[in-house]
């Protein structure tokens, strides 16, 4: 039908359809597509000689700190095959070559082990100061992160944080020595009792409460380190969580139990985990340094057993062989409590 100047179109006439929109094309994909090297499979995964080439700087830098551990961490569990022999320094010229000329002798280091009560009064002293340490000190950095924290003023949290992580770097003769000045029979403590008539105070001589003292020397040098770390974790947690629960009404106290402690969860375990994992090394310097005020069954940890011995007996096959055992349940407990921490939901040392 034509139509003519001044005629109406035909409505009947269904309009044209409208062109559908090209689907859009992802370019950052075509373009990783196009860019992916041959023999990829078109996967994006870059050939190990190109990732070598590109990386070479990075791994050259890492180099010295592989060669420090394999120096220092890993070539000296070789030794441990002493824990296996009845060894003898002085058979050879050096210790080194002794070792392939000791005779072996299977077990019996380990079953020596057992049956000396020493051992066992030693790994009692262990777990105890452990178990004190876990419940005492552990909860500590968490509490003072969280106080600093809540400190407004930056320059007032920066110069807080800074006076309680200066103790970390203090060796253990000196906190022993500062503890000494405080708390031993002629320091501060004791003077002042006795200016007003008491007399004969001394915690540092008393054996019965020298695992709290020990416990208080640990949380006074490294609590500060604790304390850098959990403020890193409340530093990434969003400030939009805490508007939006103020919003519904949460107050300071259920704020910190709904947002900031949730947002600590991960790094508590992931610290907790290596806290069990670290059970039975519960300080070398700090008790041989301290040992001779209070008596060896109040001091003897398996560390200082070890020392005692191996070097002032030079029964070095008997001390391999604690060590050895020792480092076998230690890592059962971190596996153990890495374990545990995935039950929780977390990650801990390594994902399942």
């Amino acid at each position: 039908m034509s139509i003519t100047a001044g005629s109406r179109p035909d409505r009947t006439r269904p309009p044209a359809a409208a062109e559908e929109p090209a689907p859009a094309v992802d370019t950052a994909a075509a373009k990783g597509r196009a860019r992916a090297p041959r023999g990829t499979g078109g996967a994006g995964k870059v050939p190990w000689r190109i990732r070598l080439r590109r990386d070479r700087t990075l791994i050259l830098m890492t180099l010295p700190v592989i060669a420090l551990l394999l120096l220092f961490n890993y070539v000296p569990l070789l030794g441990n095959v002493v824990a296996f022999q009845d060894y003898d320094p002085y058979v050879s010229s050096n210790g080194i070559t002794a070792i392939f000329h000791s005779p072996w002798a299977g077990v019996e280091q380990f079953s020596r082990m057992v049956d000396d009560p020493l051992f066992w009064s030693a790994t009692k002293n262990t777990l105890v100061l452990f178990a004190l340490q876990l419940v005492l000190f552990f909860p500590i950095p968490i509490a003072l992160a969280l106080l600093i924290n809540s400190v407004v003023r930056p320059r007032v949290r920066a110069v807080a944080q800074a006076i309680m992580y200066l103790p970390h770097f203090f060796s253990w003769v000196l906190v022993v020595t500062v503890f000494q000045q405080v708390f031993g029979g002629a320091g501060i403590i004791a003077q002042t009792l006795q200016d007003h008539g008491w007399s004969g105070f001394d915690l540092m001589t008393n054996a019965d409460l020298f695992k709290y003292l020990v416990t208080a020397q640990a949380v006074w040098k490294d609590a500060g380190w604790g304390i850098i770390v959990f403020l890193a974790a409340l530093a990434a947690v969003s400030t939009d969580l805490y508007e939006a629960a103020a919003m519904d009404g949460a107050g300071r106290w259920r704020r910190m139990w709904h947002v900031t402690l949730p947002a600590l969860r991960p790094v508590i375990a992931l610290l907790l985990v290596l806290r069990v994992g670290d059970a039975l090394s519960v300080g070398f310097e700090q008790f041989l340094l301290q040992r001779d005020a209070v008596g060896l069954g109040a001091s003897e940890v398996l560390d200082t057993y070890v020392w005692n011995m191996g070097i002032q007996n030079g029964d070095f096959s008997y001390a391999a062989a604690v060590g050895l055992a020792k480092g076998l349940i230690g890592v059962c407990l971190v596996l153990g409590a890495n374990k545990f921490a995935h039950l929780l939901g977390e990650r801990g040392v390594y994902k399942k």
